[in-house]
């Protein structure tokens, strides 16, 4: 049974097991929130800037709310798996879907945005961007495979190599988290020459060519269904629905109550939308307009609506995954869940227009991502050609610009594509604010020394 092959707990680093109070998978969690590649997701740019006075959403809140979701996703699929299909699932399989489902999808969540650069999709489109601005200097020094993961940059690629190569001086594994819970962050199990519109999961790439061996012992070990060797393409795992639902719900919702708390998005808009999504569940709209009587303040409002509203979805989520069940197993699923409710939910469909319109086209969160895109592509620019230029040709400015790089992410003896991965191992790791303050220093802006 399928259902038996879908977890393990090997982790990258090949260390061995050890008894410990906490399970595998719980560990998994753990790692991650220690780790620093979390901790800096504090100060990268979910969708508006981060302002001193009002508090909304940054990449690290984001994902903890995401593992909140998703951990309520897991542990009610883990539910269904072992109560329908109790008979088919060995001893271990048991354990894992009562005990453990949950804690993976919570770790995934976690996790999910680790790669992402700083000032968001922004961030994305400088990299791809720099690439392929420069293809005439600098395409012929990869081969097709390495030169596609370049002028395709993507997070989801990057959080694979952030959480499972190991830099310079570093242990082996990375992260070392298991291969169940890196298997459940990979929407899109592709290599990046195989990625294609339209098809759920190749529409983007999920591991840079560096890190091609170990997704596929990641796949082997979890046994994803693979598509093609060439290109290497696999169907998803059936738990990256539940990761990939779990966000949705909350950039879908979470990005309305920041623009409510930001003044952009009026009381009543807010409260209409949230409450017409309540109404098209049938949900108690009674019991919420009594509690809404209640409630005076419009942030406390809005935040009531906003949980009722994440509840409505969950349940939903749940309900499409149990219903599309055997095509997940299969890999016959062709569209995310939310996606399958927003085609049959007008509420739904009029929050992602209003949010387009009002939200990711605001003034504010243009700016921030024109000035993201500059300050990222000019860090690259800073970095590349020094990196890519032979050490007995270098000029001392090349080596000074080079002494700003840290020896975790100099791979000199590598090839050109791994010096590359450097730099934007370096580039895109940093914060919002560290990527400004070093764009500004070696642009002549600020001078002067600050620890």
């Amino acid at each position: 049974m399928i259902l038996n092959q879908l977890f393990t707990n090997q982790r990258t680093g090949q260390n061995a097991a050890t008894l410990a109070s906490r399970t595998d998978f719980q560990r998994d969690f753990d790692r991650i929130i220690f780790s620093a590649a979390f901790r800096r997701l504090q100060n990268k740019t979910q969708v508006f800037p981060l302002p001193g006075s009002v508090f909304v959403h940054n990449r690290l809140t984001h994902s903890l709310e995401v593992s909140s979701v998703g951990r309520s996703l897991g542990s009610a699929v883990g539910d269904f798996i072992f109560n329908n299909y109790k008979n088919d699932l060995d001893e271990n399989a048991r354990n894992f879907y009562q005990y453990n489902l949950h804690n993976v999808i919570a770790a995934a969540c976690l996790c999910h945005d680790v790669g992402n650069p700083a000032f968001g999709h922004s961030g994305e489109d400088a990299i791809a961007s720099y690439f392929e601005k420069n293809e005439k200097d600098l395409k012929q020094k990869f081969t097709e495979k390495e030169w596609a993961d370049l002028v395709n940059f993507e997070g989801n690629a990057n959080a694979m190599r952030v959480l499972t190569h190991q830099q310079n001086g570093k242990d082996e594994g990375g992260t070392q988290l298991t291969f169940t819970t890196l298997a459940s962050i990979a929407k899109y199990p592709c290599e990046s020459i195989a990625k294609k519109k339209g098809v759920i999961h190749r529409k983007k790439f999920g591991f840079f060519q560096n890190e091609k061996d170990t997704f596929l012992e990641i796949a082997k070990s979890v046994n994803l269904i693979q598509e093609s060797e060439k290109p290497t393409i696999f169907k998803r795992h059936p738990f990256v629905w539940l990761v990939e639902a779990a966000d949705d719900i909350c950039y879908n919702i979470i990005d309305m109550e920041d623009a409510h708390r930001l003044g952009i998005v009026s009381t009543s808009d807010c409260e209409n939308l949230f409450f017409d999504l309540i109404k098209s569940e049938n949900q108690n709209t009674k019991r919420v307009e009594d509690k809404l009587v209640i409630l005076t303040n419009a942030n406390e409002r809005i935040s009531y609506l906003r949980a009722k509203v994440i509840n409505a979805l969950i349940n939903k989520s749940l309900e499409l995954y149990q219903t599309n069940f055997s095509k997940i197993l299969d890999g016959n699923l062709n569209k995310a869940l939310l996606d399958i409710y927003k085609s049959e939910n007008k509420s739904l469909q009029e929050i992602e227009s209003f949010s387009i319109e009002k939200i990711y086209n605001h003034k504010n969160v243009i700016e921030i991502e024109n000035a993201g895109y500059n300050v990222m592509y000019e860090l690259l620019n800073h970095f590349i050609p020094p990196i890519l230029t032979k050490n007995s040709e270098r000029k001392s400015y090349d080596k000074m610009a080079l002494k700003l790089l840290p020896k975790q992410f100099l791979y000199e003896n590598g090839t050109d594509y791994q010096k590359v991965l450097g730099v934007i191992d370096f580039v895109s790791g940093m914060t919002d604010n560290f990527a400004t303050d070093l764009y500004r220093k070696i642009k002549g802006i600020d001078i002067g020394m600050t620890m």
